[in-house]
């Protein structure tokens, strides 16, 4: 039985995350300090004792949920079980960074930092209010294009995250977004929702981002990843540490392929999916996905403890 761990993306965070990992495991606990360190700041603090409303900034909520994924790592291997336990890792956007770092092609320092750099690019991109994105629910990928399509008129719109057969996001214009949601509706989409986020992500529109993030990843150093990453750009596993530098510029702008990237992991014969870090939403996708998947949510000790118990 082959096993995929997955990254949660932007909207897992919660206050409180990681915490009683840190408290359970010293190997979490040092994880934490080792971003607050990096950061020069007590990231730590916000994501256990902070409101909710600064943490979900996009420049804090990205290494918070990289930092809580990285921990829940550490305490994995804290019970004798490592990243050479999964055959892929992949993240959901930002969860990328979180897969990367996990199979050692990033340092911690560096994925904080670049996430960090890459929250605060994204936030730049585009003035407050202009950009928005909308969850389309009911409608496969093509009919969500299809509606993106139609939207833009001379705006951006497009299908920015394939998330699972009947959830589609768009991202773009916040006037064209609004018209997507009520063509979906108009086209039979169960429900169209404008989604509470501060900009629009994965969309021609993060274009200044992505210049700024092809600077940033020329300082790093990135390895071979202990085990292939399945990259959101290509739906496809990638180890050659010059691609996946290439596809993390690509990815500001490029779609989530998120339903095929799990397509392709069941098609390598994965069974199982540990979600490592915050929230259940990624195992959701992967069951409206592919059924015959088992997902596991793996984010507190006793989650710890019940997968490394077998």
């Amino acid at each position: 039985m082959a096993t995929a761990f997955v990254f949660p993306g932007q909207g897992a965070q919660t206050i409180g995350m990681g915490m009683a990992l840190a408290q359970a495991y010293p190997a979490a606990k040092a994880l934490f300090d080792e971003v607050d360190d990096t950061l020069n700041e007590k990231l730590s603090a916000l994501i256990w004792e902070g409101d909710i409303e600064t943490l979900t900034l996009t420049q804090n909520a990205q290494p918070a949920l990289m930092a809580t994924s990285l921990a829940t790592i550490r305490a994995l291997e804290a019970e004798g079980v490592g990243i050479d336990r999964a055959a892929f890792a992949a993240g959901h956007s930002l969860g990328e960074y979180s897969a990367l770092a996990a199979a050692g092609a990033l340092s911690v320092a560096d994925a904080a930092l670049l996430l960090r750099v890459r929250g605060e690019a994204m936030q730049r991109a585009v003035p407050a209010g202009e950009g928005a994105m909308a969850a389309l629910l009911g409608l496969d990928f093509a009919a969500a294009q299809e509606v993106a399509a139609e939207a833009a008129g001379d705006d951006v719109c497009a299908a920015a995250n394939d998330n699972d057969p009947a959830q589609v996001v768009v991202s773009g214009h916040r006037t064209a977004v609004e018209r997507a949601v009520e063509i979906a509706k108009a086209r039979g989409a169960k429900r169209a929702v404008m989604l509470p986020v501060s900009a629009p992500f994965h969309c021609a529109l993060m274009e200044p981002a992505a210049r700024e993030m092809d600077h940033a990843l020329k300082e790093v150093t990135i390895n071979a990843p202990a085990v292939p990453v399945v990259s959101n750009v290509e739906a496809a596993p990638v180890s050659d540490p010059d691609q996946i530098r290439g596809l993390l510029v690509q990815q500001i702008t490029g779609r989530v392929r998120w339903r095929e990237s799990v397509a392709a992991m069941a098609a390598a014969g994965v069974t199982e999916i540990w979600e490592i870090g915050a929230g259940k939403a990624l195992s959701g996708m992967v069951r409206r996905i592919d059924r015959s998947i088992v997902c596991t949510a793996v984010g507190t000790p006793e989650d710890v403890q019940t997968v490394t118990a077998g």
